[in-house]
C-alpha cells in the first residue's frame, strides 16, 4: 500500500495535470531559450564556418568515399561518409573522427542497410572534387574551405548543405574539473600524424551555462558526457513549400521560424494542445519533403535526440503583390528555403532523397524505413471509445445501441478503467469478472474490442508484471542505477526498457492468451502514454540522464514509442501463431512507426478548430509513411455541440482511422444521444464508411505494397498545379476521391478546387459533372459531405451496410465508373481475407478494372494468386456514359448473355443491374 502522503502527492500530481485540460501550459515545456543545447546552436552566426575538408584524407571505394573534417577553431576533426545509395537517394554522416567514447547511432529504424550504388570520381583540385551520382548527370561537390555539399542536376543546384556555415558538432571531451581532464585533451585534439597542428583551447575552455548541468523549473539534468549537440543546415534553392517533421498542431505547409522558436520533436504528453504551434507533440517523425513544380525532395534525419527544426525563406512574408513587383522590375532572386537541423546528441545520419516526383520520395523513405501495416479490413471500420465504459453491463448496453439504431460499428474499446488498479493486463475483476463472456459476446456479432495496455507498470510486489520485469532487470535505470521510477495512472510506476530486444520478447510473450488472462482473438491493443509519459518528471516525460543500458535517455527518447508499439504488434502475431495481423494503436511515434500500426492526433478538443486541423496533422503523417492516422472524433477534452459532432462524424469517416473518444468527464455521446436527425446524419456518414471500405482497403494494400499515402494532398497527384501546394481542407483518397469536408459553424457553402486541367470530377451524391482546375462553390446543408470521384477511375463499393464488416465479407459489389473526356476509366479491386498474413502466400485476388471502347473488363492482375470468392458484381453504374441500344455480358468460359439496364440521359448516368459475374473471374461487358 502507498502511505497517506504518497497518496496525497499523487492526487495533486492528477489534479494539476487535469487542470491543464481547460489550456496546455505552456511553462511546462521548455522553449529554445529554455533548452540550452538549441540555445547555444541557435547563436551562430551564418557564414561563419570553422569547418574544412582536408582533401589528401580522401578514400573512394566502390560503395563509399571518406574524407577528414576539422574544424579550425579547435582542432578537432570529424569523419564524413558519403554514400549513394540505391533509388536516387544520397546518405551523408557526420561523426567525430575519435570520440571519447562512442556516440549514439539510432538502431532498427532502418529495414535493412541500404543497398550501395558505385560513386566515381569526376574532378579533383585543391578547392575540392566532384563525384557523378550516376543517373541524368547528377553529381556531388564537396567544398574544402569551408566545407560544403552541392547536390547537383546539370546546371541546377538541389540541394546545398553547409551554405550558411552552420555544421555544428559538439565533441565529446573530459569535464576540466577531473583529475584526467588535461591528459584526455591531449588525447582528444592532437593529431599525432600531425603534431604541428596543435590545439586552440579557447572555444572549449568556454563552460557555457547548460553544458554540463541544466535545470529546468524543479529538474535538475546531470549530463556526465556534457555537450554533445549537432547541427547542420540545408539549403533549397527553387523552393517555396516545405512539409512533414510531424507531430505539430500546424498547416500542411510548415511556416518559416526566423521570428520565434523552430518546430520540436520531442515526444510528449501535452494536454489540449494549442493550435498553429511548433511547440513538441506526441510523436516525432524527423522526415521533411520539398516541393516546387519542377521537383520534389526529401531529408530524413536518422536521429532519436530532441530534435529542433529551424525554417527560413527569402520570400516569406512577401506578399501576392511583392511577389509580382519583383517580377515586373526583372528581380533575379530564386526563392529558397533555408533548413536547419539541431540535435542534443548522437551524429549526423542524413538521407537525402532526390525524387523527382513526388511518388518516388515517398518509395525512396518506404525503402528506408518500410511502408505502412497491411491492417485487418475491420480495423478501417468505425471504432466507439470513450474513457471509460463503466463495466461489461455498459458495454453490453452500448453494443446493442448500435444495433437498436442501425449504425455499424467493428471495435468497441476499453480505457484505463476497465484494468485492476491500472494494473494492465488485467481485468477489474467487479466491472470485468467474465471479461471472455464478454469478448464472446461481441464476437457473436462479428465485432471486436481493444483494451488499453500502457508503458508504465506499477510498482506492487503482488503484481506479476512488475514482480517479472523487476526479476529480469529490465527497467530503465535511474543515474544511479536504481530502477527508474515516476508517477503515471498507478502512482509510482516503473517503466521497462522497450530499448532491449530481451525485453521486447518478453513484452510480446505476455498478450499470449495463457499469460493475458481473459484475452481472446478478438482483443487488440492500444499503447497509450508511450511518450513515456511520466506525471512529476521534466516537461511531463522522462529524465534525460536515465540510463538504458549503455546509452542515456535523451539519445534514445524519440524511439521509446517506436519500440512499445514493435514489441506489442509482435505479441499479438505471436499469440496466433504468426497467422493474424494485429491492430495496434499508439499515441508516440517515430519514423518507422508505419511498420507496426495506426496512430491518432491525441488529446484534441471539441472546438471546430480542432476539426479542422485534424485533416492538415494527417496529411502530414501521410507524407512520412504513416498513413493510418486519425484524430478523436468529436474531440477529447470538451462537449460538441450537435452540429459539431454531426460534421466531425462526416469528416472522420473520410480519414483513414475512424474513431470516436471522449474524456471520463464529459457526457455521454454515443451517436444516438443527440435526437433522432442527428443519429441519421451520423448514420449516414457512417454507412459512407462502410459503403467504399472496399476501395480504402485496396488503398491501404497499395500503401503496404509501395509506401504511397492513402490520404494525400492534392499536390502530390498535381504536382505541376501551384494551386494545390498550400491546400490543407481537402484531400484525396487514393488518386480517385476528393473530399472537402465542412468543417466551418453554420456552413451554408464551401469552395472546393478541383484540380486538373483537362479532367472533369463527379459529385458522388448527385453524379453531376464538375470540370477541373476550378474553384467550385458547393452549397451545403447537415447532411452535406462535399466528395468527388475523378473522371477517368472506377471505385467498387458493397452497398448493403450491415452491423459490421465482417458481416460484409461475401457481399455483392457495386462498380461506379466514372468516365474521363476521353471516356476511359480504370480501378482496381483487392479481395483476401481480411485479417490474416495469408495474403504474403499469395492468397488473394486483384483484379484490374479497366472501360474503353465501350467495353468494361476485369483482368487478373496476379495470375499467380490463389483465392476465391463468394461475393459477386450485382450492380455497374456509369457516370459520364451514352445511351446504348444493349448490353451483353462475357464471362470468362465465352458464354454471353443480354443486361438489362437503365438510362438517365439528364445526368448521363448509365446503370445495369444484376450482371451477376463472380467478383474473382474475368468476364467483359460491351456497350453496343
Amino acid at each position: 500500500m502507498a502511505s497517506f502522503t504518497e497518496r496525497m502527492a499523487f492526487v495533486l500530481v492528477m489534479a494539476l495535470c487535469l487542470s491543464g485540460a481547460l489550456a496546455v501550459d505552456r511553462g511546462n515545456f521548455k522553449t529554445c531559450d529554455q533548452s540550452a543545447f538549441c540555445k547555444r546552436q541557435r547563436a551562430l552566426k551564418p557564414g561563419e564556418s570553422p569547418y574544412r575538408a582536408l582533401l589528401e584524407t580522401m578514400e573512394l571505394t566502390n560503395t563509399r568515399l571518406t574524407l577528414q573534417l576539422i574544424n579550425d577553431n579547435n582542432k578537432v576533426r570529424l569523419l564524413l561518409e558519403l554514400y549513394r545509395l540505391q533509388g536516387n537517394i544520397t546518405r551523408v554522416k557526420i561523426n567525430e573522427l575519435k570520440p571519447l567514447k562512442p556516440r549514439f547511432e539510432v538502431p532498427d529504424v532502418l529495414v535493412r542497410e541500404p543497398p550501395t550504388e558505385p560513386l566515381s570520381l569526376l574532378s579533383q583540385d585543391e578547392n575540392g572534387v566532384v563525384l557523378s551520382l550516376g543517373a541524368e548527370s547528377q553529381r556531388v561537390i564537396v567544398s574544402a574551405r569551408p566545407f560544403r555539399l552541392d547536390i547537383m542536376e546539370g546546371r541546377d543546384v538541389l540541394m546545398s548543405l553547409n551554405s550558411r556555415g552552420l555544421l555544428a558538432f559538439e565533441h565529446l571531451r573530459m569535464r576540466k574539473d577531473t583529475q584526467a581532464d588535461s591528459e584526455a585533451e591531449k588525447k582528444e585534439e592532437v593529431d599525432p600524424a600531425n603534431p604541428a597542428e596543435q590545439t586552440t583551447k579557447d572555444e572549449d575552455d568556454k563552460d557555457e551555462d547548460g553544458m554540463w548541468e541544466e535545470t529546468f523549473k524543479s529538474h535538475t539534468d546531470g549530463k556526465p558526457n556534457g555537450p554533445s549537440a549537432i547541427s547542420l543546415d540545408f539549403s533549397l534553392p527553387g523552393v517555396e513549400h516545405v512539409y512533414g517533421i510531424p507531430e505539430h498542431a500546424e498547416t500542411l505547409r510548415l511556416k518559416t521560424t526566423d521570428n520565434g522558436d523552430p518546430y520540436r520533436l520531442y515526444n510528449l504528453d501535452v494536454f489540449q494542445y494549442e493550435l498553429f504551434n511548433p511547440m513538441a507533440l506526441y510523436g516525432a517523425v524527423p522526415v521533411m519533403l520539398a516541393h516546387n513544380s519542377q521537383r520534389t525532395t526529401g531529408i530524413f534525419w536518422l536521429n532519436a535526440a530532441e530534435t529542433w527544426v529551424d525554417i527560413s525563406s527569402n520570400t516569406a512574408g512577401k506578399t501576392v503583390f511583392g511577389k509580382m513587383l519583383d517580377y515586373v522590375q526583372g528581380s533575379s532572386e530564386t526563392p529558397q528555403t533555408d533548413v536547419r537541423w539541431i540535435s542534443e546528441s548522437g551524429i549526423i545520419d542524413v538521407f537525402i532523397m532526390l525524387g523527382p516526383t513526388p511518388k518516388d520520395v515517398f518509395s525512396q523513405y518506404a525503402s528506408l524505413t518500410g511502408t505502412q501495416s497491411f491492417p485487418p479490413l475491420s480495423s478501417l471500420a468505425y471504432h466507439q471509445c470513450r474513457w471509460n465504459y463503466n463495466d461489461q453491463e455498459d458495454v453490453k448496453l452500448v453494443d446493442a445501441g448500435f444495433d437498436e439504431h442501425d449504425i455499424p460499428y467493428d471495435f468497441i474499446w476499453l480505457d484505463i478503467e476497465h484494468t485492476d488498479g491500472k494494473r494492465y493486463f488485467t481485468w477489474d475483476p467487479h466491472k470485468f469478472a467474465t471479461p471472455k463472456e464478454m469478448l464472446q459476446g461481441i464476437m457473436d456479432k462479428k465485432r471486436k474490442m481493444v483494451a488499453i495496455v500502457d508503458p508504465h507498470i506499477k510498482v506492487d510486489s503482488n503484481y506479476k508484471i512488475h514482480n517479472e520485469i523487476r526479476s529480469r532487470g529490465f527497467y530503465i535505470k535511474n543515474k544511479d542505477g536504481g530502477d527508474y521510477e515516476g508517477w503515471c495512472w498507478p502512482g509510482s510506476a516503473g517503466y521497462p526498457d522497450f530499448t532491449c530486444a530481451d525485453m521486447r520478447s518478453w513484452w510480446a510473450s505476455m498478450f499470449a492468451y495463457d499469460q493475458y488472462g481473459g484475452s481472446m482473438e478478438n482483443l487488440y491493443t492500444w499503447n497509450d502514454m508511450n511518450e513515456p509519459s511520466v506525471f512529476n518528471g521534466p516537461e511531463v516525460t522522462m529524465h534525460k540522464d536515465a540510463m538504458h543500458g549503455a546509452w542515456e535517455h535523451r539519445d534514445v527518447h524519440n524511439l521509446y514509442g517506436f519500440y512499445v508499439q514493435m514489441a506489442t504488434a509482435e505479441g499479438l502475431i505471436q499469440r496466433s501463431g504468426g497467422v493474424e495481423r494485429p491492430f495496434v494503436l499508439t499515441r508516440a511515434f517515430f519514423a518507422g512507426s508505419q511498420r507496426y500500426g495506426a496512430v491518432w492526433t491525441g488529446d484534441n478538443a471539441a472546438e471546430w478548430d480542432h476539426l479542422k486541423i485534424s485533416i492538415p496533422m494527417c496529411l502530414s503523417l501521410g507524407l512520412v509513411g504513416i498513413s493510418f492516422c486519425g484524430a478523436d472524433v468529436g474531440g477529447f477534452f470538451k462537449s460538441p455541440s450537435s452540429e459539431l459532432l454531426v460534421r466531425w462524424y462526416q469528416t472522420g469517416a473520410y480519414q483513414p482511422f475512424f474513431r470516436a473518444h471522449a474524456h471520463l468527464d464529459t457526457p455521454r455521446r454515443e451517436p444516438w444521444l443527440f435526437g433522432p436527425e442527428n443519429t441519421a446524419l451520423i448514420r449516414e456518414a457512417v454507412r459512407q464508411r462502410y459503403t467504399l471500405l472496399p476501395y480504402w482497403y485496396l488503398q491501404f494494400y497499395q500503401a503496404h505494397c509501395t509506401g504511397q499515402p492513402v490520404m494525400r494532398p492534392l499536390w502530390v497527384e498535381y504536382p505541376q498545379d501551384p494551386a494545390t501546394f498550400a491546400i490543407d481542407d481537402e484531400f484525396l483518397i487514393g488518386t480517385d476521391l476528393l473530399v472537402h469536408p465542412v468543417t466551418e459553424e453554420g456552413a451554408r457553402g464551401v469552395t472546393a478546387y478541383l484540380p486538373g486541367k483537362n479532367e472533369v470530377w463527379f459529385d458522388v451524391n448527385t453524379f453531376q459533372k464538375h470540370n477541373g482546375a476550378q474553384n467550385l462553390y458547393i452549397p451545403v446543408t447537415m447532411s452535406s459531405i462535399p466528395v468527388f470521384q475523378r473522371g477517368g477511375s472506377i471505385i467498387p463499393r458493397k452497398l448493403r451496410v450491415r452491423r459490421s464488416s465482417t458481416c460484409m465479407e461475401h457481399d455483392p459489389y457495386t462498380l461506379f465508373v466514372a468516365l474521363n473526356p476521353q471516356r476511359t476509366a480504370e480501378g482496381e479491386l483487392y479481395i483476401d481475407d481480411g485479417h490474416t498474413f495469408n495474403y504474403e502466400k499469395k492468397e488473394f485476388i486483384h483484379r484490374k478494372l479497366f472501360f474503353a471502347n465501350n467495353i468494361l473488363s476485369s483482368i487478373n492482375l496476379a495470375p499467380d494468386a490463389k483465392f476465391s470468392t463468394q461475393s459477386w458484381i450485382e450492380r455497374v453504374i456509369i457516370l459520364g456514359a451514352s445511351k446504348p441500344s444493349k448490353v451483353t455480358l462475357q464471362t470468362a468460359d465465352g458464354q454471353e448473355s443480354q443486361l438489362e439496364f437503365e438510362f438517365d440521359s439528364s445526368m448521363s448516368v448509365l446503370t445495369l443491374r444484376k450482371p451477376g459475374m463472380n467478383a474473382g473471374e474475368d468476364w467483359k461487358v460491351m456497350l453496343q
